[in-house]
């Protein structure tokens, strides 16, 4: 864009500014700039646009003229602030290879440019409702601001009150719970001390109950051993002799039971060997509980007994926000309950381990015998019952014997059948392929011509009939071989069972040494 020397500027000789030094930007006319026409801002913010917007229209008056400074604003390439001060020589920086512009001023210009001065000075000029309105905003602005010092005076003054008793309020209730705090603590310690003498009191020795716990240990050894041995033995039957029988039922019971007994007196024998430690380490936790609630006591009642006029209080910046805490009020309380409960409970179990003790080897004892008569009473009413499928089994199997002999003689018969009917059905072919050689009309399908053709048919269904029951016959007689075969097996099978129950587990049960049960 092309402009004019006066409109822009230059400096003192007059010359134009280069086109690569300046940068051009769209500009609002000057009365909208914030500034008075005749001073210059050199630094800081500029003022806020007037309020006289009232007579702005989009198209230009036409009695106004058109200046080249209305479009176009120049910036220097460095930057800075392009004031009249700071484009003199003296100020120019360093490297500048133009010289500085002077804008002119509306003031000292009439005498050099009268036209333009006098533009300048009509375009540049506010109104009398801009100057009562900007009057008007600053009585305005005036009241709002003492008005909003006033109430935050008040307001400062309510919050001094409010924090004042809030601080006071605070530190009433925290004494007033480190005081419950105290009186809890107190409560607990009593609680615990009692607890721990009726502890102390209550543990003796148990060395008796652990002897006669492990004397009916081993007593129960050689029943167990028994019912395993005849287990075991059960295992060696073949095929479905391996049944999961009532002696098998009885014996597992029985084996569960001892396993169980043995598991009850192990475990009692286990709580008595235990019982010192475990009551030790009651005794540990309910000193350790009281030793800390004494620890606890003195420092609550120390910080009970501050207040603001107490010696060594300071500031200890952020401790507010250092939560060292690893229970709650709940879970505190809770934790000296379960060591008093703890110490309870073992008290108890030192007080009931001789009568335990007593009651569960005489139960013990009582259930061995009950399961070793069962055990036994199962044994003779399977040795019976194997004994009786043993005889049937014998039973069918000289039926099935009997059976192949009569199926092998009728094997033979249909055998004999079938080549009887070979020298009928040669005739009857025979016969055919002789006639079909006749000549002429003589090749005739006569009344003879289809008897033989249906005789033919007749034998060939005799002989396919008979092969089939022939086919069924031997498939009969695989079917019996098959039967006698497993008939032989679970004979053989049922025999080798009903010696292991009555040879092999009988013997043991019938030696079991039953004046030695365990007797107290």
């Amino acid at each position: 864009m092309s402009h004019n020397g006066a409109g822009v500027g230059a400096g003192s000789g007059g010359s134009p500014i280069p086109p690569t030094t300046v940068m051009y930007s769209q500009l609002q006319p000057w009365s909208q700039a914030g500034a008075p026409p005749c001073m210059e801002p050199v630094m800081g913010p500029s003022i806020p646009s007037r309020v006289g917007t009232a007579y702005e229209t989009p198209t230009k008056h036409p009695w106004r003229p058109a200046m080249a400074y209305e479009l176009i604003q120049v910036k220097h390439m460095p930057e800075q602030p392009v004031t009249n001060q700071l484009t003199k020589q003296c100020f120019l920086p360093k490297g500048m290879k133009t010289d500085g512009m002077i804008f002119p001023n509306l003031v000292t210009g009439f005498d050099r440019n009268p036209q333009h001065a006098a533009r300048a000075a009509l375009y540049t000029r506010y109104t009398s409702n801009e100057w009562y309105n900007n009057n008007m905003t600053k009585y305005s602005e005036s009241n709002m601001n003492r008005n909003l010092s006033e109430r935050m005076r008040n307001d400062a003054v309510r919050l001094m009150r409010e924090t004042d008793e809030k601080a006071t309020s605070g530190q009433r209730d925290a004494g007033r719970r480190l005081g419950e705090r105290i009186t809890d603590l107190t409560f607990w310690r009593n609680e615990l001390n009692a607890e721990l003498e009726k502890l102390i009191a209550e543990m003796s020795d148990i060395n008796e109950l652990q002897r006669q716990c492990g004397k009916a240990l081993l007593d129960l050894e050689i029943p167990l051993h028994i019912a395993q041995e005849c287990l075991f033995h059960r295992e060696s039957r073949q095929g479905t002799e391996k049944v999961h029988d009532i002696v098998e039922k009885a014996l597992l019971v029985e084996s569960n039971n001892l396993r169980n007994s043995r598991d009850r007196l192990g475990g009692l024998h286990e709580k008595i060997s235990k019982q010192a430690l475990d009551c030790r380490g009651a005794q540990h936790l309910l000193e350790d509980d009281v030793s800390h609630k004494e620890s606890s006591l003195g420092i609550d009642s120390m910080c009970h007994q501050l207040n603001n006029h107490s010696r060594g209080i300071t500031y200890y910046g952020g401790i507010e926000k250092f939560d060292p805490s690893v229970s709650t009020q709940e879970s505190w309380a809770q934790a000296s309950s379960e060591h008093v409960r703890r110490s309870q409970a073992e008290r108890a179990k030192l007080s009931q381990l001789r009568s335990d003790a007593q009651s569960v080897v005489n139960s013990v004892a009582t259930t061995v015998w009950d399961f070793w008569s069962n055990t036994n009473n199962a044994f003779d009413r399977r040795s019976q019952e194997m004994a009786e499928a043993k005889n049937r089994v014998q039973l069918h199997l000289q039926k099935v014997q009997q059976e192949l002999f009569d199926m092998e003689k009728h094997l033979f018969l249909l055998q004999k059948a079938i080549q009887d009917k070979s020298g009928p059905l040669k005739v009857a072919q025979t016969r055919l392929e002789a006639r079909s050689h006749r000549e002429g009309v003589e090749l005739c399908k006569d009344h003879a011509q289809d008897r033989l053709v249906q005789e033919v048919q007749d034998i060939q269904g005799a002989v396919e009939t008979l092969h089939h029951k022939l086919m069924e016959a031997e498939a009969t007689h695989q079917g019996l071989l098959k039967t006698r075969c497993t008939l032989e097996v679970d004979l053989r099978n049922k025999v080798n069972a009903l010696f292991i129950d009555r040879e092999k587990c009988m013997s043991l049960r019938r030696s079991f040494p039953v004046s030695n049960l365990i007797k107290y």
